[in-house]
């Protein structure tokens, strides 16, 4: 298999399975941030890999997709220790985005994420604390999946922020998001009803481009009633600054030692922000705990148990490759008042591939409510079954 994509990091890291079930026939990747029994996960950062044994064990969801009859075919690129909605990595290289070539894949799953788009595995496998499964899929035009936070084992996985941290899984099919889900997902199966109204967070509509926005009048399912509301009391700025707070401290706390000890060598963009990590307060953070709680009451009384909220999956395509910093941050800003939603509120999403703006894609995502995983899985596959039967 050539990789002209520079998807994959370690293309010699294979794994055939080890016993038959739901996936048998299906080929895979994996974020290298995963154990893997034998071999070193450099979470994208050389000084990382040389300062880090071999695992002496292999993360549960890798063993369990071997279980099913899955095949690991290699390890895929990441952004370094996964603090990065970019894609670009200053040491091995950026993974060349199939869909938009002259675009950044996203990140940190870029490289699992550029694997399936470019067809060079049935699915892959990443993780998601600030969006990066759902990122890199919008940018990549295919489906990206973070479940429900703790809804699938992180065991054997090298944190970035343990409150936020979710194994995200990627495929150019929904039927085999549902496949991998069902064996990955530690949650009963339960045939609940239809969800019965379509949410649409008016922030997040009117932060995006005009042709996205337009694109909602096509979000539409004729037993499904539509509300558009504000989710947010002060607005999605004070979530995402809620989101950094915490989840930069629980970065500096899980990495600060070791980078004060190795005094590693990072890229562009990546050490300013284990530098600002490394100054958050205690008072800061339980100031940030007590929003969160208000936010989750919010969310939750809002969302309900029947509702589904529909938004874009990112403000814009993929920001061009010569795309200056400045405006690169610009941009991050805005893509984490929108993924902040989910990872605040522990709720799982669905990243679909939804249009095209220029020859790039732009995802259009699903939320449900907390532990309604295999239910919004059911919704997604439905939706775009009935969409495609419209002609739309």
């Amino acid at each position: 298999m050539e990789d002209k994509w520079n998807a994959l990091i370690d293309a010699n890291c294979k794994l055939p399975p080890i016993d038959k079930g739901k996936l048998n026939s299906y080929t895979y990747a994996v974020k290298d941030v995963f154990e893997i029994e034998g071999h070193i996960a450099s979470a994208g950062n050389p000084d990382w890999k040389r300062t880090h044994l071999p695992a002496n064990s292999t993360a549960t969801v890798v063993k369990k997709l071997l279980l099913n009859g899955a095949e690991l075919i290699g390890k895929t690129h990441t952004d370094e220790l996964m603090y990065s909605l970019d894609g670009k990595n200053y040491f091995y290289g950026t993974p060349v985005n199939p869909r938009a070539v002259e675009r950044i894949p996203g990140g940190s799953s870029s490289g699992s994420a550029v694997a399936v788009a470019a067809g060079l595995v049935d699915f892959s496998i990443g993780t998601d604390t600030g969006g990066s499964v759902r990122i890199p899929a919008s940018y990549c035009g295919i489906y990206g999946f973070r479940p429900s936070h703790n809804a699938i084992s992180i065991n054997g996985v090298i944190p970035l922020a343990e409150s936020f941290d979710t194994v995200g899984v990627m495929a150019n099919d929904i039927e085999i998001i549902s496949d991998v889900a069902e064996v990955l997902l530690e949650q009963p199966s339960h045939h609940s009803e239809n969800f019965t109204t379509m949410i649409f967070p008016r922030e997040v509509w009117d932060m995006v481009e005009i042709p996205i926005q337009e694109s909602k009048e096509k979000v539409d399912l004729p037993h499904l009633s539509r509300e558009e509301l504000l989710i947010s009391d002060e607005g999605l700025q004070a979530w995402m600054e809620t989101f950094q707070i915490l989840q930069g401290f629980e970065i500096w706390r899980n990495h600060g030692d070791w980078i004060r000890d190795v005094q590693p060598q990072f890229g562009p963009g990546i050490y300013e922000r284990f530098q600002w990590a490394k100054t958050i307060t205690k008072e800061q953070v339980e100031e940030a705990k007590q929003y969160k709680e208000k936010i989750n009451k919010n969310i939750k009384e809002k969302l309900g148990k029947d509702s589904i909220m529909v938004m874009p999956t990112s403000p814009n395509v993929a920001p061009l490759l010569k795309t200056a910093d400045e405006a690169l941050l610009t941009h991050r800003q805005k893509l984490l008042m929108m993924t902040s939603i989910a990872g605040l509120n522990g709720l799982p999403q669905i990243s679909t591939p939804w249009l095209e703006l220029g020859n790039a894609p732009v995802g259009l995502s699903f939320l449900a409510a907390k532990g309604q995983d295999k239910r919004l899985i059911r919704f997604v596959k439905q939706f775009f079954q009935e969409l495609s039967g419209r002609k739309v």
